[in-house]
């Protein structure tokens, strides 16, 4: 059942990504074909067609390879002036590949056509390329917003899960009891496991992080405790006993002092341990947590090179994975599959692998506005620099000619071979050095 648990988990990441990349090149479609430019082809995927069909100028298809998708649109570059970009024997490699891609864009206009894509004015064309990454950002608000609010967040209540027998420091590496561990506050005070707590110290709690909050202030001091028991309240007192408590960083790991040994602080200890369940989260907490995804997608990706050396480094030296550090597709597959699998109730997983795919398109909203061809971001910077370079010769009282993109193909080329590398590197880690929930 486990396996099939993965398979399955696998499968509706895979299935996510395909809806989540249709979407984002239906982001493009909608305001091109609104801004009347000829779209010829809507494909998800690459390599061979799969499958096809025309629906007026348009073909919509599906290819072999589901690592992306893309639109057809006529003229996206201008045509080449007569005479331009002769191949010499140093230049010839670079010539040709600028040739090789005017030739392609001259394949999707047709004589007499004004539909292009390069004549539309600089607002509509960012529009166009501001359409897909736009579409995952809205997907992973909704997104964000079922697995958040529709769904809730595993969070501690305050029905009582289990109450500890004694006080065990935590900078003490262990779980038993010994005769010199002093009797835990909540034992004493005769709290059972299943009792719901109702208040603390006169402060009513819905939450179980809220009543340790209180706990955790109060070391030293008698608090009056109000239990709900068999479907009676009842009110038991204890003193919460001082103990420490690892400190730790937004995201959950120790704090280290300067000798690099786990900081501790001081706090006070009751000895209870809450049930989990879902909570649904307020409309708003979704969205603010995609907000706050962006920013952290967005330092990752200013940092990816560095993030993706770091990766090849734990890959060769067999050191864990950085949890937050980038992912290929096997990876987020894996991991999808093995929020899946692990031993939780079925709503849960569903949250999870939602969360992940929201996630996903965060990834996919930021990374395509890296401002370099051929993502999205490269060719909103086109436009821009197209437009500034005709406001100046409007200020000249001259005519410009159009920004011949064309001409950027090396750099393209490029930018292409590096994200190869990248992602080769990543499909290794994810495959022989992958990151580990636990």
């Amino acid at each position: 059942m486990t396996a099939i648990a993965f398979l399955i988990g696998v499968l509706v990441l895979v299935i996510g990504l395909a809806v989540s990349i249709a979407l984002h090149e239906i982001g493009h479609l909608v305001p091109a074909k609104l801004f009347g430019v000829r779209v010829g082809q809507y494909m998800i995927g690459f390599g061979p067609t799969l499958w096809s069909r025309r629906i007026g100028e348009t073909e919509y298809g599906v290819k072999l390879l589901p690592l992306g998708g893309f639109i057809s649109m006529s003229g996206m570059y201008p045509p080449a002036p007569a005479g331009d970009v002769q191949p010499t024997r140093r230049s010839r490699l670079f010539a040709t590949m600028i040739q090789d891609a005017r030739d392609a864009n001259a394949e999707t206009m047709i004589a007499g056509d004004e539909r292009v894509f390069y004549k539309l004015s600089v607002w509509k064309r960012i529009v166009i390329m501001l359409g897909g990454p736009v579409m995952n950002l809205l997907l992973a608000f909704v997104l964000s917003a079922i697995a958040v609010s529709a769904i809730g967040v595993t969070q501690g209540t305050t029905t009582v899960a289990s109450v500890s027998q004694c006080v065990i420091p935590a900078s003490e590496n262990r779980n038993d009891c010994t005769p010199a561990d002093p009797v835990a506050p909540a034992a004493a005070g005769g709290i059972l496991p299943g009792d719901v707590l109702v208040s603390i110290g006169g402060t009513p709690v819905s939450t179980f992080e809220e009543a340790a909050a209180i706990i955790q202030r109060s070391p030293g001091q008698s608090l009056p405790i109000i239990v709900e028991r068999d479907g009676a309240e009842q009110t038991v007192t204890i003193t919460p006993i001082e103990t420490d408590l690892a400190v730790t960083d937004a995201n959950g790991r120790p704090v280290l002092d300067a000798t690099g040994q786990p900081e501790f602080r001081t706090v006070g200890f009751a000895g209870l341990s809450p049930q989990s369940a879902l909570m649904p989260q307020p409309i708003w907490a979704g969205p603010e947590a995609t907000i706050q995804q962006v920013g952290q997608v967005a330092q990752i990706m200013s940092q990816l090179p560095v993030r993706v050396y770091d990766t090849a480094v734990d890959l060769f030296t067999g050191q864990p994975r950085d949890p937050n550090g980038p992912l290929s597709v096997v990876g987020a597959g894996r991991l999808a599959g093995e929020f899946a699998a692990i031993d939780a109730p079925i709503l849960a997983r569903v949250q999870a692998i939602i969360g992940l795919l929201a996630a996903l398109n965060i990834a996919l909203f930021v990374f395509n506005l890296i401002p370099l061809l051929p993502l999205d971001g490269g060719h909103v910077v086109v436009a821009l620099w197209d437009g500034l370079k005709r406001w100046f010769a409007r200020l000249r009282g001259t005519v410009a000619r159009p920004v011949d993109a064309t001409k950027l193909v090396p750099v393209t080329f490029v930018v292409v071979i590096l994200l190869i590398g990248m992602g080769g590197i990543l499909f290794l880690a994810d495959v022989f050095n992958p990151v580990q929930l636990l």
